[in-house]
């Protein structure tokens, strides 16, 4: 029952269309009327709707016969040219002749611009072959196959680059020899020695260097004391590092030459600077008190070689005359000895002199009795 009411309810419009079975899709026509007159079939003469690709009633182009833009364009695609014959598309386009000398032009200038190849002096041009090495083109003016057949990589042979460790601001904490931590900034200066193997053989140069040489540098601090380190032993780690990150480098074939190796700064982390500065005061301390020890110990030392000496030639006399030599050492002896304490001398024949003892134990005075005979002749 569905179907059937669906049916009906289609009916007035199938009704329609046998009504209109004579007419265009545009709207009703007059029987054996040509294209012009199917464009004028779409008026409110029929009440069809009007042909869209047809001119409005008001055009400049209403005349009977005339065909539509539509048509138009169509016909003069299918004919390859314009209406008066011509080489061209619609609308003055160019032709096939034209096209072809423009593509022959932009091959010339793609051949020129990719065989044509200028070569700085400081420069070198390694040419690749289908991706494979073929040569290595000196400065100057160079030629090639276009590409993509051959490649040309310039290379600048004469530059010397840096690898600055660390790249940023920071620490670059290593582990000496002697179990101490030491901060160290240093610079790697390399440049290009062979441009085949340099292009060819490693894909990452800078990462390659810096890898290497910080691997050489651990391994050479690791071998050496802090004091080392941050002293007098700069000079032999910088040699070690640059030989070792060489030879690696050379095992590598890698066209890579070092330059040279250079460390800007060498100290203790920030977290135990303090600590270490006190350490190194103490060790400074210490080597003053050993310099001064060692000082004082020549002096002893040349003090007793000169006594020596002394002695020796004093025995040279005692043999000579030992009597007269044995006295003269007494009376030099007892001098310097009596010279550093307060004395009485008294010196006569049977006088007992006064003497002021508590004063001579003072020191205040000291005083000197003249010979017997001195004192008789001032009585």
């Amino acid at each position: 029952m569905a179907k059937l009411s669906g049916w009906i309810a289609r009916a007035p419009g199938l009704w329609g269309v046998l009504q209109n079975e004579n007419k265009g899709p545009w709207g009703g026509g007059k029987g054996g009327n040509d294209g012009g007159d199917a464009g004028k079939g779409g008026d409110g003469d029929n009440g069809g709707p009007r042909n869209p690709w047809a001119f409005p009633p008001e055009g400049k182009r209403g005349a009977r016969g005339s065909v539509t833009s539509l048509d138009d364009f169509l016909k003069r695609a299918r004919r390859g040219g314009g209406g008066g014959g011509g080489g061209g598309f619609p609308g003055g386009m160019p032709g096939r002749p034209v096209i072809f000398a423009g593509i022959g032009i932009l091959f010339l200038l793609w051949v020129a611009f990719t065989s044509v190849h200028v070569i700085a002096p400081e420069q070198r041009g390694v040419v690749a072959l289908f991706g494979k090495y073929s040569k290595t083109m000196e400065p100057g003016i160079g030629w090639t196959l276009p590409a993509p057949i051959a490649s040309v990589k310039k290379l600048n042979v004469q530059q010397i680059r840096t690898e600055n460790f660390p790249a940023t601001s920071g620490e670059n904490l290593m582990l000496t020899q002697d179990q101490n931590i030491v901060d160290l900034a240093y610079s790697v200066r390399w440049d290009i020695a062979n441009p085949e193997d340099y292009a060819f053989q490693i894909a990452n140069p800078e990462q390659t260097v810096r890898a290497t040489a910080e691997s050489a540098m651990r391994a050479a601090v690791a071998g050496v004391m802090l004091n080392d380190a941050i002293g007098p032993g700069r000079t032999v780690i910088e040699a070690r590092v640059q030989q070792t990150t060489q030879a690696i480098l050379d095992e590598y074939n890698s066209g890579i030459r070092i330059q040279g190796v250079s460390i800007r700064g060498a100290a203790a982390p920030g977290a135990v600077d303090e600590a270490f500065k006190q350490v190194t005061a103490a060790q400074q301390e210490s080597e003053g008190a050993r310099n001064q020890a060692r000082a004082y110990a020549q002096q002893v030392v040349a003090v007793a070689q000169g006594q020596t000496a002394e002695f020796d030639k004093i025995y040279e006399q005692y043999k000579l005359a030992p009597e007269v030599t044995r006295r003269r050492i007494y009376y030099e002896t007892m001098e310097a000895v009596l010279a550093k304490s307060n004395k009485t001398i008294v010196e006569t024949n049977g006088v007992t002199p006064y003497l002021p003892l508590p004063a001579a134990r003072a020191g205040s005075t000291q005083p000197q009795v003249q010979q017997g005979q001195q004192q008789g002749a001032a009585q």
